[in-house]
């Protein structure tokens, strides 16, 4: 049975999730059931005022996500079709709207809806078992959705040989091509998602969810609209007590 396992973890500097796609006899496959289950994950989890970061991964060692699942795929007409690919859609849509950051932990084989869903996440790392594509055009199907990502995280060229061909790229050329902004060994995988936890747990709780709020923003307006969207962000950071706090450590060390 596909399903979603999520795990709080509460540390002295703020709460972290685990989230586990969990469909291992298919290679975590995007079912319907999975899909769904995911959106609401993230979607409970978008209401947890003490949340500070969440780490997404696939169940097991061989996949993050090998794609959506053939079995559904090869029942839809035009209807069902896109409503499939919208719930798709909504999924990846929550994560990018949780307000807290999204570590994208990735292993094994994530391929076309599951690099969707690695896609929406902030930030990626990998280990060297890591392999991407976006086979769709394989079967006569287009990449759709939040395929869409891709041009600005891996640029045009990259984006087209990715989705016009339906090849696979291991994780030295993922890491060459700007999706993955980290590739490390198979043992020290956690220990990197730890990093970058640790990282964003010595921030300002209230600056992270202001600045990924901004980013999102910035990817929706001009570069005029966008200035003036930081400016109003910096302005409200002052409404909070958060960079008084902040700062008077660094303040001190100062005198």
């Amino acid at each position: 049975m596909a399903n979603v396992e999520v795990r709080l973890e509460d540390r002295a500097t703020g709460r972290v999730a685990w989230v586990a796609m969990d469909n291992q006899r298919r290679l975590n496959a995007g079912s319907s059931v999975l899909v769904d289950r995911l959106k609401v994950a993230f979607e409970e989890l978008a209401a947890d005022g003490e949340l500070r970061a969440v780490v997404l991964t696939g169940a097991g060692e061989r996949a993050f996500m090998a794609g959506a699942d053939l079995n559904d795929l090869a029942g839809l007409e035009p209807d069902s079709a896109r409503h499939f690919i919208t719930q798709l859609h909504l999924a990846a849509a929550a994560i990018r709207a949780l307000p807290v950051p999204v570590i994208g932990r990735l292993r094994g084989f994530c391929l076309g809806a599951g690099l969707e869903v690695a896609a929406a996440c902030d930030f990626r790392v990998a280990d060297e078992s890591f392999v991407m594509g976006m086979p769709e055009v394989k079967v006569g199907l287009p990449s759709v959705i939040e395929a869409a990502l891709l041009p600005r995280l891996i640029g045009w060229g990259k984006t087209r040989e990715l989705l016009l061909t339906g090849a696979n790229f291991d994780a030295q050329e993922a890491l060459a091509m700007h999706f993955i902004e980290k590739l490390v060994p198979a043992a020290e995988l956690d220990a990197w998602v730890e990093v970058w936890l640790g990282r964003i747990l010595e921030a300002g709780p209230i600056a992270v969810r202001a600045q990924k709020a901004l980013i999102g923003r910035w990817e929706e307006l001009g570069l005029g609209a966008a200035i003036e969207a930081g400016i109003d962000t910096f302005a409200e950071a002052y409404e909070t007590d958060e960079p008084s706090r902040l700062l008077a450590p660094y303040m001190k060390s100062k005198t």
